[in-house]
């Protein structure tokens, strides 16, 4: 197949753990990441306001991207609005949900935590999700909007505090309870990884979606038929803040990191160099 393109869309910058996921599994895809911070957090959203905001957002997305893959790189959108996207549009969509399923396979105690953020952990879909491939395993759950702050830091280059993030995790209790294995359901948390690895007592798995979204986008990009017709390749990784602020711009140097060329934001002229004309 051609270099495949992506379309990531998050409220925020958690999704560029998902984009280098993908980036490890399938090296020559190019990307345009949307961060949707004009209508950050998306969980703080009511569900019907959020599927509006997508369904309007996405067409003109898509129809300038041509993305062959579309990844909603939110737990909490990915349980709303992926049925309302999917039936305006062919293109495959990949949801984002916390990484439960493996989890209870793995776990031998049959005990394993979610630390995500304090929407995630209180909505029902959690206790859907349990029940349908967690049955017989305990939950223990933490919701933190402090790992949000200390991902962003790190995302900049600033220090993280570990005193912060070793009093989340002490609420967990993981020295004193059988857990061993811990959820996180936030995709900014991957970003602080090797900090909570070392919080972590060493038998404790950690698991994130991250490298099942990368698995699960390259299972699709194999099952198809070669070079899209409707595709025009990117040239350059595009990332996209629908709102300019000043928080934006203090993020860029850290965005850059991950592989993008161009930093815009929603409204700007697009230039030529974005995309490759004619190509197929």
């Amino acid at each position: 197949m051609h270099n495949p393109n992506f379309l990531i869309i998050d409220s925020g910058v958690g999704g560029l753990s998902i984009w280098h996921e993908i980036q490890q599994l399938i090296p020559d895809s190019h990307v345009c990441y949307v961060a949707d911070n004009g209508a950050y957090p998306y969980g703080a959203l009511d569900e019907s306001v959020l599927v509006q905001r997508l369904l309007e957002l996405l067409p003109g997305l898509e129809q300038h991207y041509r993305p062959d893959i579309i990844v909603i790189a939110c737990n909490t959108a990915s349980t709303v609005v992926l049925d309302p996207l999917r039936a305006q549009t062919t293109t495959p969509i990949i949801g984002v949900v916390p990484a439960i399923k493996p989890a209870a396979s793995l776990s031998a105690s049959k005990h394993i935590a979610l630390l995500a953020t304090p929407g995630t952990v209180k909505r029902p879909y959690i206790d859907r999700l349990m029940l349908d491939f967690a049955n017989g395993c305990r939950l223990t759950r933490l919701g933190s909007p402090e790992l949000v702050h200390e991902a962003e830091q790190k995302l900049r280059h600033l220090p993280v505090n570990e005193d912060i993030i070793r009093e989340v995790l002490a609420q967990l209790k993981l020295d004193e309870q059988d857990i061993d294995v811990l959820i996180l359901g936030c995709t900014h948390f991957p970003i602080l990884h090797d900090e909570i690895r070392r919080l972590v007592p060493a038998p404790i798995r950690i698991l994130d979606s991250g490298a099942a979204i990368a698995r699960r986008a390259h299972q699709l990009l194999q099952q198809m038929p070669g070079p899209q017709a409707h595709t025009t390749p990117l040239t350059r990784n595009v990332f996209l803040f629908t709102a300019e602020t000043p928080h934006a711009h203090r993020l860029e140097a850290g965005i850059e990191r991950f592989g993008f060329d161009k930093i815009r934001f929603l409204g700007e002229t697009t230039t030529q160099n974005d995309q490759k004309p004619g190509a197929s």
